[in-house]
């Protein structure tokens, strides 16, 4: 007997490539996927990690577990940029517009990440986690962006 197929939701599927976007994450402490889209394309992708051609964390150590910074404080204080501002980053970098465009995030974008995206013209947010910033709930809110947690998405229902 043939195993039944499902075929997942559109943003299932884009989940799906978030979190193998993730994958390729240079942090120590999170990996993090982000997968930018309009019209059900893909547009741009990011993960979080050091700047290209820089030494990456997993290879000379993490300066927020030096010194002992706890996750959502001090963004500044990281050799790395976050899955959310690289795939805003390579939008921009390749002249690609992300104007009304879709976010597709392993986790919940942190303050300097939200300001990003309501600058960018991104409407709505799909995660899949959370994350300790509640500011950036509250500007998104603000701002009018769509914010949907993954989980509270009905089984088998496009958004």
């Amino acid at each position: 007997m043939p195993t039944e197929y499902h075929r997942p939701t559109w943003e299932i599927y884009f989940m799906d490539i978030a979190e193998l976007v993730a994958k390729r994450s240079t942090c120590r402490r999170r990996a993090v996927g982000a997968v930018i889209v309009k019209n059900k394309r893909m547009l741009s992708t990011g993960y979080n990690g050091a700047p290209s051609g820089l030494d990456h964390c997993l290879d000379i150590g993490c300066l927020r577990e030096k010194l002992q910074v706890p996750s959502g404080e001090r963004h500044e204080l990281c050799r790395g940029l976050h899955a959310e501002q690289n795939a805003i980053i390579q939008a921009a970098y390749h002249g690609v517009s992300i104007n009304g465009a879709t976010l597709f995030c392993t986790n919940l974008p942190c303050l300097i990440c939200t300001k990003m995206i309501i600058n960018s013209g991104i409407k709505k947010i799909v995660y899949k986690s959370g994350y300790a910033d509640p500011m950036s709930e509250q500007m998104l809110k603000e701002a009018k962006i769509d914010l949907i947690k993954l989980d509270d998405v009905p089984s088998g229902k496009n958004l």
